[in-house]
């Protein structure tokens, strides 16, 4: 059986936990593959708002297994605020959850030295979710990271003491003061939380339920815009987020890939720093952020917010070989006479619908096409049919452009305001 994958198409926040908790009933399996809790997945029904972090967003069903992938990092403290809430909801996530061995783990000493380079760069920050993301994978591609399965080793708590000894010496050259001391018993409770989870080695597990037959949904966080390899870089986070990300966060082929579901917004946002074309710093921008209520569920930051850019959409399409779109918060923009999608990017060598190597003001200007808005409230509606002739001239539009059918729309945040075509 071909495992699918869902992913984000823009800067993050596209809505991808909605997506996969409404698709869940159909996957038996679903699978994180990579990031950690720098994501925010938020999943919204009977009038209460979740966010998951690290736990798939297939959770909330009891007959879906939930793996989160070698590709994954994982805070222990944050790691166990989930299970916690979690549990408080009357969810045991013991009993259908499991973790690779190789995922690895993010140490208090990762946060701080994640802060401390953060706070050297002055205004060149990237705009980092200071959670130690960066940090972690930095020790993993630097062969020094503990990992999940080397929590039940003997030895454990001698190989924690010297990848700190090394961050504190770190933390030194920067000048940075820390009370790591206060940060470390909330780190071991998370420990031995995570100790009452089965650990696996996933690479197998997976592929021997696609081989029995199981329909797998892999989870992707962040967005592809973000990734580390194709992103705006250095203005990313340190994964690959892309469709290639599932092969190495999971340890499945290239050949098992069947649906690539990409999700994108019916405009644009983008948290923390970093390029942003389309970008609408101005009361329209505001207007779209108030109502589309952009604000970071990671963080709580205010999400900078602008028009659809089709380039960069492009450019993520093709890298993650999309079969189907999903555009979500098509609600949000029901008001907006006039709506605008960047179509092109103006450049020194003219105009180009490809994304260049820079997507700095300086290097590039967006190109709009004015298109009709409309003025419906969508939250209550259930049908394609019903929606808005104007609305539907607009995904047609985006259909063109894109070159790939928009198969589902989400018209609000609860799993029932989605409507399949």
């Amino acid at each position: 059986m071909a495992i699918d994958i869902l992913l984000g198409l823009q800067w993050g926040d596209e809505g991808k936990g909605k997506i996969v908790d409404v698709l869940t009933p159909e996957y038996p399996v679903v699978a994180r593959f990579q990031g950690g809790p720098n994501a925010g997945h938020s999943l919204e029904f009977n009038g209460i708002k979740h966010v998951l972090h690290t736990i798939p967003s297939g959770i909330f069903h009891n007959n879906c297994l939930n793996i989160v992938g070698n590709g994954v990092v994982i805070d222990p403290v944050i790691f166990k605020k989930e299970t916690d809430a979690l549990i408080a909801l009357g969810v045991d996530p013991s009993l259908n959850l499991k973790i690779s061995k190789k995922a690895h783990l993010i140490l208090p000493t990762h946060r701080l030295l994640d802060a401390a380079s953060e706070a050297a760069k002055g205004q060149a920050k990237i705009g980092s979710t200071l959670k130690g993301i960066g940090p972690t994978y930095m020790d993993k591609t630097g062969r020094n990271g503990l990992r999940v399965g080397d929590i039940t080793r003997s030895d454990f708590q001698e190989r924690y003491l010297f990848l700190v000894a090394k961050h504190l010496e770190m933390l030194a050259n920067y000048g940075y003061e820390h009370k790591l001391h206060e940060l470390e018993p909330a780190f071991f409770e998370g420990i031995e939380n995570l100790k009452k989870f089965e650990h696996i080695d996933s690479e197998h597990t997976l592929n021997a339920l696609a081989k029995s037959g199981k329909k797998i949904l892999a989870e992707g966080a962040q967005g592809s815009m973000l990734d580390i390899d194709f992103g705006s870089y250095p203005f990313v986070t340190s994964s690959n987020t892309i469709a290639a990300g599932a092969c190495t966060g999971l340890g499945i082929a290239p050949s098992q890939i069947g649906e690539v579901y990409g999700i994108f917004k019916a405009y644009c946002t983008r948290v923390g720093s970093g390029p942003f074309p389309t970008e609408l710093d101005n009361e329209t921008g505001e207007k779209i952020r108030q109502i589309g209520r952009e604000f970071g569920a990671t963080t709580g930051r205010p999400r900078r917010c602008g028009w659809i850019d089709l380039p960069a959409l492009r450019y993520s399409i093709m890298l993650n070989g999309v079969t189907k779109l999903i555009m979500t918060k098509a609600d949000v923009l029901s008001g907006f006479d006039i709506l605008y999608a960047c179509t092109a990017y103006k450049t020194a060598e003219g105009n180009t619908r490809d994304l260049p190597f820079d997507i700095h003001p300086e290097f590039v200007q967006p190109v709009y096409t004015e298109i009709p808005g409309w003025s419906e409230d969508l939250t209550g509606i259930n049908s394609y049919e019903k929606l808005p002739q104007s609305l539907k001239s607009y995904i047609e539009f985006l259909e063109r452009e894109l070159e790939v059918p928009v198969a589902i729309v989400s018209v609000g945040p609860d799993r029932s305001q989605t409507i399949r075509r």
